[in-house]
């Protein structure tokens, strides 16, 4: 776990973390959120989608930043502020992808830093937004 204060963060600053998706994950995750959508669920309703196979959930890929953010940069205490999203390709079973966020700016007076975050899978980007974090003050 890292733990950095705002005054040690610099714009340019990245990281990125690696998952291969499972079948355990969709389905663990449909159980948490609840979104049960049969191109995530099943087989043969998904052969039948134009994405010809299941699926994962986009907020499964893009729950990655949030694990960056709290143990990496900037790291425990953090709180997310914002974040948007768009999908630009669909995450299949058995992709590995990798969630980076990158530092593009710094509001010390408010405490806030902000991100670009992009997931890739070999090499292509499924995911592009930008998030706003508030980092507390020192212990």
């Amino acid at each position: 776990m890292s733990t950095l204060q705002i005054e040690e963060i610099k714009i340019g600053m990245s990281e990125s973390y690696s998952q291969t998706i499972t079948d355990a994950d969709v389905k663990n995750f449909a159980g948490i959120s609840g979104d049960k959508n049969p191109v995530h669920m099943d087989k043969e309703y998904a052969e039948n989608s134009r994405y010809k196979k299941r699926i994962a959930h986009g907020l499964l890929s893009s729950s990655f930043f949030s694990a960056l953010f709290g143990t990496k940069l900037p790291g425990e205490g953090c709180v997310y502020a914002a974040q948007n999203l768009q999908f630009k390709r669909p995450v299949y079973l058995d992709d590995t992808v990798q969630a980076t966020i990158t530092v593009i700016d710094i509001d010390l007076e408010k405490r806030r830093v902000f991100f670009d975050t992009t997931c890739f899978v070999k090499n292509k980007k499924v995911i592009t937004g930008t998030a706003e974090l508030y980092m507390p003050k020192e212990k």
